[in-house]
């Protein structure tokens, strides 16, 4: 299959109501989108599956819905830090830099470069990637010790004020996840949460991502895991 006849069968499931469905209900505002939903791409990738090649020419087509593919199709373990420099800067909305930041980014060899980088940028997306690929790392590398999510809670802790909605919702998407990891890392989480708190008293953002990350990562419904195994039982307590 060619990116063309891709595009094409895009063409033919295509529906402009779910473009403004997306925007209105979720807040999605794509250019050029055609209107395919999240799981008919996925039908596609599971169809032919990882190619590096067909997703470049898909990012390239500049249709919104073949740049979803590509965050899909591409192989975490292939790309480049140029690739990755070009792709930020398009992100638009959450969906896309989500899309990338989970699938690809997080797997790739330059996630934690590319956080620690791009958590300090100005554009409301590229800062969002960063959050996001932190936030999706949790589950990206299993077996990473728990001083590589420990380096996160500083980066969260210097970025909590910032009250742009799509930041402040990866900020505290990535301190809940770090928080659900292991034990160890739950109370840290939840310290990191009191400390952005106290800190800022009167910023709102700040104030919301501690309260709603300290409600869920202490609430009695959490699910804290036991990651990395070697180290952790399934009972979540220590050797």
């Amino acid at each position: 299959m060619t990116a063309a006849t891709i595009l094409t069968h895009l063409e033919t499931i295509a529906d402009p109501e779910k473009i403004a469905f997306k925007r209105k209900k979720f807040g999605i505002v794509a250019n050029n989108a055609l209107g395919v939903y999240i799981k008919d791409l996925n039908a596609i990738v599971q169809e032919i599956g990882k190619n590096n090649d067909l997703a470049v020419e898909l990012f390239n087509s500049g249709v919104y819905e073949g740049r979803i593919l590509c965050s899909k199709m591409f192989r975490p373990k292939d790309v480049t830090e140029s690739l990755m420099e070009k792709w930020v800067s398009t992100f638009e909305n959450w969906e896309v830099c989500d899309s990338f930041s989970i699938t690809l980014f997080a797997r790739s060899p330059f996630a934690l470069q590319k956080i620690n980088k791009w958590s300090k940028r100005e554009p409301e997306f590229e800062k969002r990637a960063a959050f996001a690929t932190m936030a999706a790392y949790c589950m990206a590398d299993k077996n990473a010790d728990n001083s590589v999510y420990e380096r996160f809670l500083p980066i969260l802790q210097r970025e909590a004020t910032d009250e742009r909605l799509y930041v402040k919702k990866a900020v505290n998407w990535a301190l809940r996840s770090i928080g659900k990891r292991n034990p160890d890392l739950n109370k840290a989480a939840v310290a990191t949460a009191i400390q952005i708190s106290e800190e800022n008293p009167t910023n709102k953002a700040s104030q919301w991502i501690a309260k709603d990350a300290i409600r869920e990562l202490t609430g009695e419904k959490v699910n804290i895991l036991d990651y990395p195994r070697p180290i952790y039982r399934p009972d979540g307590k220590k050797k």
